[in-house]
């Protein structure tokens, strides 16, 4: 047995982890200078879709979905499906990201607002990445800890973990992350579906299943309680504000040849994930229909190991190496995102905090710094996900933090007037709102007034009184948008030559034959795109949408009625 492993299992696992490190500091040794190490521009559509989708998928979150299904049922899913009805949106937001020719987010802001912003979304971006690498190891290293009955360390997972992608990540930048991304999204495939067809055939199917658990609110996708549709929208909304203001999601967007493998990318990227998220839901209800068939108190068991527990008993009687594969693969799936992570921090703070302050210096220092600061942020992670109780917690923690920039983008791509005196209240006020709602003495107020109950504004969980979760996100959303456009209304607007040059840019596709452009300008000789509004009164830039984009984004929501009919079906 080693670190409680079957040889074959220990062999298949420490060969798994020698071979990607080795793989991505090799694709990374040609990463010499700051545009090709923070965003190179050179991928077609098949390596877009494993980027999108080893970025956004990890094994933290098949512990958060079997969690959350442990404890709603079915409904337990949306703490992953929060995004699906984003996932449209994606074909129309991919593009708009290739299309600002810039390296990091944070650029845009610089462009639509000023440096300030820029600044402004930096911090908050590299705080939310630090928390985001902490949840991912703080799942991660639970579902370690379950499958190994303890034999490895939940500690030392987290630290063996951050080691690995550090390495080659640091080494190699964005190139290696998303090479090393397409042979770890095959494992997070083979990860996500590897137990489900197992445990299934333990308990008798689909049918053993539905006999098992009686509750029918178990085995509904909306359960009266704390994931109702309110609750549903509200963190659809919430996701749809945030995903644009997610540091990474410049590189998911804009690594592409042209902008059309970026919408291909992003949006059937995450279409892989959402399938994955099913396989979890299916796999951990069949996980707690096991346990009642066994007569197991369903209070003995931890939410956070349901997955590692499942996989920890039947694996390795599956065959030979099972167990193996299955934590090669577990291993894959968070190490495809926390480099993606790590050097998206990099970039922020070596592009938009260090570059314009310490100016003329050589890209080698420039590198240099960036991948400093990228380790310092992963030591940031791991001292949040020894911090945090749960990866639930840190999720709803992670959640907030993007939407409070994610504002400030949407409302200034969609109305002129925003300007920077706005951008600034929009995120004080949202992470101010967020704040207030979080103290007991708000709480105790909000219970007593009227209507409280019948509204549902409270919820009462295992750590007492709190707002309930949708109310908080429309209270904090609401505020924001409110104090922007006051604040906006009352102070001097953006001078309109920096406003049109940003909606050029937004304007302006990625031609097939357009040298990559980092400076958030057009090339030389590339002119700004005429484009039909649908109006633009009272400030508002709302275009009329291309043929390219009508047709992507109807078959997104024909993608969404697919999936959400056919899990639904699979419980009917």
């Amino acid at each position: 047995m080693i670190l409680g492993l079957r040889a074959l299992d220990a062999a298949l696992l420490l060969l798994y982890l020698a071979g990607i490190t080795g793989l991505g500091i090799w694709v990374g040794r040609g990463a010499k200078n700051t545009s090709e190490f923070f965003m190179p521009r050179r991928f077609g559509k098949i390596m877009m879709i494993t980027n999108a989708f080893g970025t956004g998928t990890a094994s933290d979150q098949a512990v958060l979905v079997a969690s959350g299904t442990f404890r709603n049922g079915l409904s337990g899913i949306w703490y992953q499906w929060l995004w699906l009805f984003a996932t449209p949106f994606y074909w129309v937001i991919a593009p708009l990201f290739r299309r600002f020719r810039a390296v990091t987010t944070a650029d845009v802001y610089a462009l639509r607002f000023d440096r300030s912003v820029a600044v402004l979304f930096a911090v908050v971006g590299i705080a939310g990445l630090s928390v985001k690498i902490g949840l991912l190891l703080k799942g991660t290293s639970a579902l370690m800890d379950a499958c190994t009955g303890g034999a490895v360390n939940a500690n030392v997972a987290i630290v063996l973990t951050s080691v690995l992608f550090v390495t080659y990540g640091t080494f190699g930048g964005l190139s290696s992350a998303i090479v090393t991304d397409f042979v770890q999204g095959i494992l997070t495939l083979v990860f996500s579906f590897m137990l489900l067809p197992v445990v299934l055939m333990e308990v008798g199917g689909l049918s053993g299943v539905k006999e098992t658990i009686q509750d029918p609110a178990m085995l509904s996708l909306v359960a009266p309680g704390q994931i109702g549709l309110f609750f549903v929208i509200m963190m659809g909304v919430q996701a749809l504000v945030g995903i644009v203001a997610q540091p990474f999601i410049m590189g998911v967007c804009a690594t592409g040849k042209t902008e059309f493998e970026g919408r291909v990318g992003l949006m059937f990227g995450n279409f892989a994930k959402r399938l994955c998220t099913m396989a979890w839901s299916v796999t951990a209800l069949a996980g707690v229909a096991w346990y009642m068939q066994r007569g197991v108190q369903l209070s003995a068991i931890d939410p956070d190991k349901l997955y590692g527990n499942i996989a920890q008993h039947f694996l390795p009687n599956l065959l030979p190496g099972a167990l193996g594969l299955f934590l090669a693969a577990m291993l894959a799936a968070i190490m495809s995102s926390c480099d993606a992570f790590m050097l998206s921090s990099a970039a922020l703070f070596t592009q938009n905090m260090y570059r314009p302050v310490v100016k003329r210096r050589s890209d080698w220092h420039y590198l240099l710094v960036g991948r400093v600061v990228g380790i310092v942020v992963v030591l940031g992670g791991i001292y949040f996900a020894f911090w945090v109780d749960s990866v639930v917690t840190a999720l709803k923690i992670w959640l907030k933090i993007a939407p409070m920039m994610g504002i400030a983008f949407w409302l200034g791509l969609l109305w002129r007037r925003l300007n920077v005196a706005g951008a600034w209240a929009i995120t004080l006020t949202g992470f101010g709102v967020w704040f207030i709602s979080t103290k007991a003495w708000f709480v105790t107020w909000v219970a007593g007034m009227p209507g409280a109950e019948a509204l549902g504004l409270i919820w009462e969980g295992k750590n007492g009184a709190a707002i309930h979760e949708p109310w908080q996100i429309a209270g904090y959303m609401c505020a924001a948008v409110f104090a922007g456009i006051v604040v906006s209304l009352l102070t001097r607007p953006v001078e309109d030559r920096r406003l049109q040059r940003f909606y050029d840019l937004t304007r302006t596709p990625i031609g097939p034959d357009e040298p990559p452009a980092h400076d958030c300008a057009l090339p030389e000789g590339v002119a700004p795109a005429e484009r039909k509004m649908l109006t633009t009164a009272l400030g508002l830039e709302l275009p009329v949408p291309s043929w390219t984009s009508t047709w992507g984004f109807a078959l997104g929501w024909a993608g969404v009625a697919v999936i959400v009919g056919g899990f639904m079906l699979l419980w009917i």
